[in-house]
């Protein structure tokens, strides 16, 4: 009987060791599941991040294609000033002497043409360098309507400053020929020098300029001289604000425009075309003072229709050719890929 008791003791006791060591068995693999899942669940967001990740990338390509898909309007937006307005202009002083630089300039240009004449080239691009590094940082030195034309038609300034650079080019150059102009009188009412010898450079009427051959003008060649140089002058001015490096950087771009424009000129005028006068300007602001507003005539009619001609030829094409080399600059930055600049 002992001995069946001691049997059946010995067989509970297995059988609770076996109850045991099942739990146990069962509570580690509920851990190891447990350690799985969170495994599994810290897998799967990271790739949730990815996702969110590679999404980034894409939303930046659908930026580039949107930009790329409105590049006119990038083209004709503002690039100046947006608060600038007829209302705005005024509450600071420094158009006040934008002004007075573009008078000032305008006005030493126009007499360095007339006391140099259109045929020293070399001579007008020390005197450019120097007027425009002179009046740069109060004007930005237009100094010519063809240039402030293309400003304003490429947005780089508002409407309202370009006509006020319009009337102070015009008055410059007005003052400039009065300047001149009152020193030769004075020297010829002195008798000190004879007028037949020693004239101011007259700007020939384009329509007036004949060849040997009856019938024949040079009027479209004139005009195209004009507008050709205008859109020399304006590219070059154009380029030359995409460099920041300094103010001589600057004028020497845009005085170099200027001498390459007038030996252009000068060489179609005097080897191709067999033309001695003064038949180009390029700077309408000089061409008014210079060769239209001192004409005269009979009556209205026929002073309008003596100025005509030269309204087209020296102020109408050149402003288009302004605006043409200021375009031809913004399409050749931009397909560059450089950002336009005022």
């Amino acid at each position: 009987m002992a001995t069946s008791k001691a049997k059946s003791a010995k067989k509970s006791a297995a059988k609770k060791t076996v109850n045991k060591s099942e739990k146990a068995k069962s509570t580690t693999s509920k851990a190891k599941a447990a350690v799985k899942t969170t495994s599994v669940k810290a897998t799967k967001k990271p790739k949730v991040v990815a996702k969110e990740v590679a999404k980034e990338p894409v939303a930046e390509k659908t930026k580039v294609v949107s930009e790329k898909a409105h590049p006119v309007k990038e083209f004709f937006a503002r690039k100046g000033d947006p608060n600038e307005n007829i209302l705005t202009i005024f509450k600071d002083t420094k158009i006040i002497g934008a002004l007075i630089a573009e008078i000032i300039g305008t006005g030493l240009v126009t007499a360095v043409a007339l006391t140099l004449g259109f045929y020293n080239p070399l001579y007008l691009i020390v005197a450019y360098i120097a007027i425009i590094a002179a009046v740069h940082s109060l004007s930005g030195a237009h100094l010519n309507p063809i240039i402030t034309a293309g400003m304003m038609a490429s947005r780089r300034i508002s409407a309202i400053r370009g006509v006020l650079y319009f009337i102070a080019q015009i008055l410059g150059a007005w003052c400039g020929f009065m300047i001149v102009n009152g020193f030769y009188n004075a020297g010829i009412a002195s008798g000190n020098i004879a007028a037949e010898s020693t004239a101011l450079p007259v700007l020939a009427a384009a329509d007036s300029v004949a060849a040997t051959t009856e019938g024949f003008s040079f009027f479209w060649p004139i005009t195209m001289i004009e507008f050709v140089g205008a859109i020399i002058i304006a590219f070059c001015y154009a380029r030359a604000t995409a460099y920041r490096r300094g103010v001589f950087t600057f004028a020497a771009i845009v005085a170099g425009g200027v001498f390459l424009a007038m030996l252009y000129a000068v060489v179609i005028t005097n080897t191709f075309l067999g033309i001695g006068d003064n038949v180009f300007i390029m700077n309408p602001a000089a061409g008014l003072m210079y060769g239209m507003l001192p004409a005269s005539a009979e009556g209205f009619d026929a002073l309008m229709s003596a100025m005509m001609p030269m309204l087209v030829t020296y102020v109408i094409f050149p402003l288009i050719g302004g605006i043409l080399g200021f375009y031809l600059s913004d399409i050749s930055s931009k397909l560059r890929g450089e950002k336009l600049v005022a």
